[in-house]
């Protein structure tokens, strides 16, 4: 086995602690897709795919993304709550891959709510 030098461990050592920081809650954005069963008949497999494509293809690491149950307003499935710092959690609704790019693209990098597709403001 080769020796490592200490760029290898200093790359490591930034890629670990990159990963470690999304999962261990140091982000200034959740975004939670909402994967009950419901969810799921309602497409939201490919919203959370199209998630972790936009997320990709960003440099941010403050970013975090999560799978959670239903929220109980089966109706609007499948339903995506962003959560910013600073700002009020907003409940998007009726999602599909198209909206949760539009979603992230604008609300999530720019800062501009997507009232279109937004049922609800959670008060903090």
């Amino acid at each position: 086995m080769a020796k490592m030098t200490i760029d290898d461990l200093k790359k490591i050592k930034e890629k670990t602690a990159g990963e470690t920081a999304l999962r261990h809650g140091v982000a200034t954005v959740k975004i939670t897709v909402h994967i009950g069963t419901c969810g799921i008949a309602a497409g939201a497999r490919d919203v959370m795919g199209a998630l972790m494509d936009e997320m990709t293809q960003t440099e941010r690491t403050d970013i975090r993304a999560m799978a959670s149950p239903c929220l109980g307003m089966c109706g609007s499935e499948p339903n995506v709550t962003v959560e910013v710092e600073g700002a009020e959690p907003i409940v998007y609704q009726q999602m599909d891959a198209d909206k949760m790019r539009q979603v992230f693209r604008r609300h999530v990098l720019e800062g501009e709510v997507q009232t279109d597709f937004a049922v609800a403001r959670i008060p903090e």
